[in-house]
């Protein structure tokens, strides 16, 4: 098989199974927590520190944001299963980076990732974040290559894969919808609190040897799952969060 083809092919196939990485950190980071020497820090060093990790959450909840509220029906946005794409995004956000949404799983790993407080586990997951969406960007482009043909090539010559560069931006054909956002990204704002909570409390353990279910992250886990229940009965069960036009 040829290289191209065998890029695509695993593209593809690592395209379908992406939803399996947050299993694959969760199992990581209970060695990593285990096996870490934390410094002594004070409280002030400790809020930086967490303020930091959950500030790149957030900058990378804001990406997915924007590329979610500006995405019309029918392009190559938020697709679960196969590559799909009536049309080519390339105004907004996507005049600014060819994958936003990559750049925002990203960010939002990361800041779990860096919570940890293991700089070692932060290169090796960036390493490994890199290679396997690669892969997949890979694929992605080229269905989208064979799909718009001279169009996309022509876009994509200008446009950077993954760091944004805002010379060439683009005002959004669709205006933003908090909407969209709201009926689409609920469940990565769970996962998002839960995988903190998850190093908070584990980590606790390992250092102190005892469980506190009366945490701070606790307390914010228990408002997201709240917050999730709302949005997602509002989503099943009315027509408050339908839009036309939108994914």
């Amino acid at each position: 098989m040829a290289l191209v083809n065998s890029f695509e092919k695993s593209g593809n196939y690592l395209f379908k199974n992406r939803g399996h990485i947050p299993v694959i950190l969760y199992l990581l980071v209970i060695p990593v927590l285990y096996f870490t020497s934390y410094p002594i820090l004070d409280d002030l060093q400790y809020q930086i520190l967490t303020g930091f990790a959950v500030f790149l959450s957030f900058m990378g909840f804001v990406v997915r944001a924007i590329s979610i509220g500006t995405t019309p029906k029918g392009t190559s946005g938020r697709n679960t299963k196969e590559q799909v794409a009536e049309s080519l995004n390339s105004t907004g956000i996507y005049s600014t980076l060819r994958h936003p949404l990559y750049l925002g799983n990203f960010l939002m790993w990361i800041g779990i990732v860096v919570f940890t407080f293991n700089i070692y586990f932060v290169v090796i997951v960036s390493l490994a974040f890199w290679l396997y969406y690669e892969r997949i960007m890979f694929a992605e482009e080229r269905f989208l290559e064979r799909k718009f043909g001279d169009v996309y090539m022509k876009w994509s010559n200008t446009i950077p894969a993954f760091i944004p560069c805002f010379k060439n931006y683009k005002k959004n054909i669709v205006p933003f919808s908090l909407v969209s956002v709201l009926r689409r990204e609920y469940s990565g704002f769970l996962a998002t609190v839960w995988s903190f909570a998850f190093v908070d409390h584990l980590r606790y353990y390992f250092t102190t040897g005892s469980f506190d279910l009366y945490r701070d992250s606790s307390y914010v886990l228990v408002m997201a799952i709240v917050i999730t229940l709302v949005l997602r009965t509002l989503k099943h069960s009315t027509k408050l969060l339908s839009e036309e036009g939108r994914s």
